[in-house]
C-alpha cells in the first residue's frame, strides 16, 4: 500500500519545498490554476443568488426622423 502512495508523498514534499524556497512562483501557479476553475464555477453561483445581467449597451445613437437645419453662427457661413 505504501508503494501506491509514494508518488503522491514525493509530489507533496516537492510542492512544500517549492512553496518554501520559491513562494512567488509557487503561489502564482496556484492562483493561475484556480482561474479557469472560477471561470466555470462563478456564473452558475451568481445566477443561483439572483444576479440579473444588465441590458446591453446601445451601440448607436437614435437619429430623429426629420429634416436637418443647417447650423448658423460662430463662423459657419
Amino acid at each position: 500500500m505504501a508503494s501506491l502512495l509514494n508518488p503522491f508523498r514525493s509530489t507533496y514534499r516537492y510542492l512544500q519545498r517549492q512553496a518554501h524556497e520559491n513562494p512567488v512562483i509557487f503561489y502564482s501557479c496556484i492562483i493561475g490554476g484556480i482561474g479557469p476553475v472560477l471561470a466555470v464555477a462563478v456564473p452558475p453561483i451568481r445566477k443561483h443568488f439572483g444576479y440579473v445581467e444588465p441590458p446591453p449597451i446601445p451601440l448607436g445613437y437614435p437619429v430623429p426622423n426629420r429634416q436637418r437645419t443647417p447650423v448658423q453662427g460662430y463662423e459657419d457661413e
